[in-house]
């Protein structure tokens, strides 16, 4: 009797053995559904991770055509007026050495933000070019360029980091980064009261009108963005002109860390 009720309770504990434990088919379940879903959170089009360019934005004659050959090849070249896209792929410095796309848009007031529309969901980072010669000049112009940018419905939800490079610090004219950023800020400020204060429709809002851009009651600043702002001063022309390098060392230490 012993010795049946001992091979019993063997025969019972084998069975128990082979047969799938519910409550661990239940947890592998729930482990393989949180990794399916992060696997598809970061391979979303909307998610930094799968977005690697890196668009050149600003006004025409800021220097971005200049800038975006010496990232590339380091040598100086001669540029014109650009009337399309131009993109190659840029191997960051540092550790990582990540790669990104890099992308010079147009800057004609009639081409710019076309060319944005059609590249801005696969923006990982915006270089916004100034000319910090001219800027005192045009600061209406890049500020109202630098606007339409920021209320952008797409660059809002994805937030890219964004970088004001302000250029041709070699010429002893140039405004320094932090007089841009001061005057931007400014003229951003006066954006912001005149388009909330446009007439709107029996729809809502006028076309393009975005809500609010920064803090409600506060005078805008950067910090009040959601996507991080910096600002650089570099020179892609260089001291030396045509023969020499250019000044580009805090906009590529920018780009190692974003990419």
């Amino acid at each position: 009797m012993a010795a049946g009720g001992l091979e019993r309770y063997l025969d019972s504990l084998r069975r128990e053995l082979r047969a799938p434990d519910p409550a661990v088919l239940s947890v592998l379940a729930a482990l393989l559904a949180v990794a399916l879903t992060l696997l598809i959170w970061r391979l979303l089009p909307g998610r930094s991770g799968g977005r690697r360019a890196v668009l050149l934005l600003g006004l025409c004659d800021a220097g971005k055509t200049l800038l975006f050959a010496r990232l590339l090849t380091g040598r100086y070249r001669a540029t014109q007026t650009s009337i399309t896209d131009s993109s190659a792929a840029y191997r960051a410095s540092g550790d990582k050495g990540a790669n990104v796309t890099l992308i010079d848009l147009p800057g004609h007031e009639s081409l710019r933000l076309q060319f944005l529309e059609r590249f801005k969901a696969a923006a990982r980072a915006l270089v916004f070019v100034v000319d910090s010669v001219a800027f005192q000049r045009e600061v209406k112009d890049v500020a109202e360029f630098l606007y339409q940018v920021l209320v952008d419905s797409t660059v809002l939800k994805n937030a890219p980091a964004l970088l004001i490079a302000c250029n041709k610090q070699d010429v002893t004219m140039a405004k320094s980064a932090k007089l841009i950023q001061q005057q931007l800020e400014k003229e951003l400020n006066t954006l912001r009261v005149t388009r909330s204060a446009a007439p709107t429709s029996l729809d809502g809002p006028a076309a393009g009108i975005p809500a609010q851009l920064g803090k409600k009651g506060k005078d805008f600043d950067f910090s009040q963005l959601p996507m991080k702002v910096e600002f650089v001063e570099c020179s892609a022309r260089g001291s030396k002109g045509e023969d020499g390098d250019a000044d580009l060392e805090a906009l590529e230490k920018w780009l190692a860390k974003i990419a």
